[in-house]
């Protein structure tokens, strides 16, 4: 790079490698060998480069929700949080996350509208949760995760990986639960 495009840079143009940062994953799978699949996606993404680290909980079955609500006539779906330790940047583990979904066979429809928000079954379903302290309005990458805070089988098991998890926004994991499960009464 010549000295005037750095000039920009304060003249420093070697690469920085950014801190380690904890994302938070949500997998759920509710088609197809559910255990199988969601072991071979946490492997997926233990051997991510910049991947450090993967912490998992245990897995948990939960009924599908629809846009009507819980489908119990649907499969029951397999869920789980990973939080892995990492330096790629968001939007990229994104796309690692939506590659690693297409690898067992999730189709994610590009469009969505609110009449139609992608509540199909799936083979796999990876959620990027949280990645920090990030918060983003940013269509193509919201964080944190907008449904997050309603979703029990994701606050859950998160806390039985990290009991002091924080949702950017909202607070407080075990709060927030709580609020949840309260609310559900």
């Amino acid at each position: 790079m010549s000295r005037r495009l750095a000039e920009g840079f304060d003249g420093d143009v070697e690469r920085r490698a950014h801190p380690a940062v904890e994302a938070v994953v949500a997998l759920g799978a509710n088609l197809g060998h559910r255990a199988e699949t969601m072991t071979a996606a946490i492997e997926a993404l233990a051997r991510l480069p910049l991947v450090l680290a993967v912490r998992v909980s245990e897995p948990i079955e939960s009924v599908a929700l629809k846009p009507e609500g819980p489908d119990a006539e649907a499969p029951p779906y397999l869920n789980a949080v990973a939080i892995l330790t990492t330096r790629l940047a968001p939007s990229v583990l994104l796309a690692y996350l939506h590659a690693i979904e297409r690898n067992h066979g999730r189709l994610r429809q590009e469009v969505r509208s609110a009449m139609d928000p992608g509540w199909e079954d799936r083979t796999l379903d990876l959620d990027l949760i949280a990645y920090g302290d990030i918060e983003s309005d940013d269509p193509r990458l919201l964080l944190p995760h907008p449904r997050a805070v309603e979703r029990d089988f994701v606050l859950g098991p998160w806390l039985t990986v990290d009991p002091d998890a924080v949702l950017p926004g909202v607070g407080r994991v075990d709060a927030a639960l709580q609020r949840l499960r309260g609310e559900a009464r």
